[in-house]
């Protein structure tokens, strides 16, 4: 669904490069699994990368372990499984990680503990983004200043995402640092010459058509009722609005019996999970999202990068992303008829589509670039591996 990183060569056992253990719930597909994926397969020329995974291997699992990586299958248990801590600390002991890289509090939480009371592995946490509702927890916050150790960085994905691991896991400010995602803008770009015209026959939309495409898992978060309902709202005003809805997931039969219900069949177009990402981009005139709970999304920054005005919820980090009608159109969560209203102005002025998408690139490439982030990763494994 989101953009694939490029098949490298993996680093194998006589690597002399460090080994940095990355540590994730599962590699489906999604924003952090497909950061990790990126993650190890673009910095292999200078760390030795392997995967442990908690719960599922996923499909980027699989293609990361065809390619010659290691990934690892835990099989945690629900609570607080010690055993798959156990499991951990061999796993990073038989392939001599010295760092491990941990995303989302649960992976964290499984690193620290496989350290036991006398381990030295320092962890980098990356936070990628919140559990919806999210609210401190007491618990949490005594166990993670009694876990934490000196050697281990703390990382938000954006400023939101940081406020919250202080607010909410009690961990401690001067330590909370600012990673943004990053993608890859040059891929972006590179969208094949008959990429409009052939997506827009392969959905049966017109040349003149206004289509808002969203890229998104079919998740309740995501809440793509709401989005159905902004396109309802706006074929008021403007009869030749589109929106092609990219993604798989459980909601998908929720998402048609609404589809139905509103007699939007000939207005919305399920895709299912792509891969042709830029394509789809350039076959289309905007970007929305609709999600009630976000952290940095990959897929806004994609819009950026390929010019898309991007209409969506205020919610997570997205206002750190989007300055408000000048980078793209912000509304509250489930507000439809914002969102609406917002489809509508772009629709009845290319010259606004055109300023909003060309600020939103600007921004992309001035603070989302995927080198932007992998330096910034890089230099944290140089400062860790030095104080070890």
């Amino acid at each position: 669904m989101l953009q694939a990183a490029p098949t490298t060569q993996p680093s194998n056992t006589t690597d002399t490069h460090p080994t940095i253990c990355h540590v994730i719930h599962a590699l489906g597909v999604g924003g952090a699994e497909v950061l990790v994926d990126v993650m190890v397969r673009r910095m292999s020329d200078r760390y030795r990368c392997v995967i442990a995974v908690l719960d599922e291997i996923g499909p980027i699992g699989e293609r990361l372990r065809a390619d010659g990586f290691v990934v690892e299958h835990l099989h945690r248990q629900p609570g607080i499984d010690r055993g798959c801590a156990r499991r951990l600390h061999a796993f990073a002991d038989q392939h001599g990680a010295e760092i491990f890289h941990a995303h989302q509090y649960t992976p964290f939480f499984q690193a620290m503990l496989s350290r036991g009371l006398t381990g030295s592995r320092p962890v980098l946490f990356t936070e990628h983004g919140r559990h919806f509702p999210d609210a401190p927890s007491r618990k949490r916050s005594i166990v993670n200043r009694l876990l934490l150790r000196k050697q281990d960085r703390l990382v938000g994905v954006g400023g939101a995402v940081r406020q919250a691991l202080i607010d909410n896991e009690g961990l401690p400010p001067s330590r909370c640092e600012v990673v943004y995602n990053g993608v890859d803008l040059d891929d972006l770009a590179s969208a094949a010459d008959d990429a409009r015209i052939r997506i827009r026959q392969e959905f049966g939309f017109a040349a003149d058509d206004f289509v808002a495409v969203q890229v998104a898992r079919l998740h309740e978060l995501k809440d793509h009722q709401t989005a159905l309902k902004a396109i309802d709202e706006a074929r008021q005003t403007a009869p030749n609005i589109r929106l092609l809805i990219v993604g798989d997931g459980d909601e998908r039969a929720a998402i048609e019996q609404t589809i139905a219900q509103l007699n939007l069949a000939d207005h919305i177009k399920l895709a299912g999970t792509r891969s042709d990402i830029a394509d789809l981009l350039a076959a289309s005139d905007a970007f929305l999202l609709s999600s009630i709970s976000e952290g940095i999304p990959l897929t806004i920054i994609e819009a950026m990068a390929a010019c898309l005005p991007v209409v969506s919820t205020a919610v997570g980090g997205i206002p750190e992303m989007i300055t408000q009608g000048n980078s793209g159109f912000l509304a509250d969560a489930r507000d439809h008829a914002a969102l609406a209203a917002s489809l509508v102005q772009l629709q009845q002025s290319p010259a606004l589509c055109l300023s909003v998408g060309s600020e939103g690139r600007a921004v992309a490439h001035r603070t989302f670039s995927l080198a932007g982030m992998l330096n910034a990763y890089g230099r944290m494994y140089e400062e860790m591996l030095h104080a070890r």
